[in-house]
């Protein structure tokens, strides 16, 4: 059987501690004779850091907000993400559409039919069965109370502006995650987020095992 391209992304609020396990993924996978293309939402290409260093850093409405991490998206999607799938490569992604719909739509409180209308437009591609919408094959949610997060971040460096939102702010966020795994519950592998961090790789290596990606 053909070697097929895997997209993977990874979510959860600011301080949930996903990072340190896409790069341990990523060697998991090498170490089993994949390429390996890490990547980032909002992100990846040229085009999108600079409009990532805006949606950051800029004040703005959470329209602006969402058609700005949208057209970031859809330049990742046709430089990096489509491209690298095309060669077979394992793909994994630091956040991907459910953080703008936990986000934006969450937590900026932006209209959801907006935002799927976006979904449909910015991410449908061609196959050969016709057309359909991007998304991972897998979305692994590392789960954590908004409370525990903002002790991790305390003074860790400087806050961006999502990160300096209060805790009601990633409350919502983290309750978004939530309708988005209850609407693709197939999709995601929810990961608890409050445990030491070889538990954490432990659950997160399993949720791998279980698709039949690793050994």
């Amino acid at each position: 059987m053909a070697i097929q391209g895997l997209f993977i992304s990874f979510e959860g609020i600011d301080g949930a501690g996903k990072s340190t396990h896409i790069d341990a993924l990523a060697r998991a996978f090498e170490a089993q004779g994949r390429v390996v293309t890490t990547t980032r939402e909002p992100g990846g290409t040229l085009l999108a850091e600079k409009l990532r260093a805006m949606i950051l850093g800029d004040a703005m409405d959470a329209m602006t907000e969402a058609l700005l991490v949208f057209a970031a998206r859809r330049d990742h999607l046709q430089q990096v993400i489509e491209p690298a799938l095309a060669r077979a490569e394992v793909v994994l992604c630091d956040r991907f559409t459910d953080a703008t719909f936990a986000y934006q739509g969450s937590g900026r409180g932006f209209d959801l039919k907006t935002l799927l209308f976006l979904e449909r437009l910015v991410q449908t591609q061609q196959g050969p069965a016709g057309d359909f919408v991007r998304n991972p094959d897998l979305t692994v949610w590392f789960d954590l109370a908004p409370d525990i997060a903002a002790q991790r971040l305390a003074g860790t460096r400087v806050p961006d502006k999502f990160e300096a939102q209060p805790a009601a702010f990633f409350q919502r966020v983290s309750d978004g995650y939530l309708q988005r795994m209850q609407a693709a519950p197939n999709r995601f592998a929810r990961i608890n987020a409050d445990q030491p961090r070889e538990s954490v790789w432990r659950d997160v290596l399993a949720a791998f095992q279980r698709q039949g990606w690793l050994a």
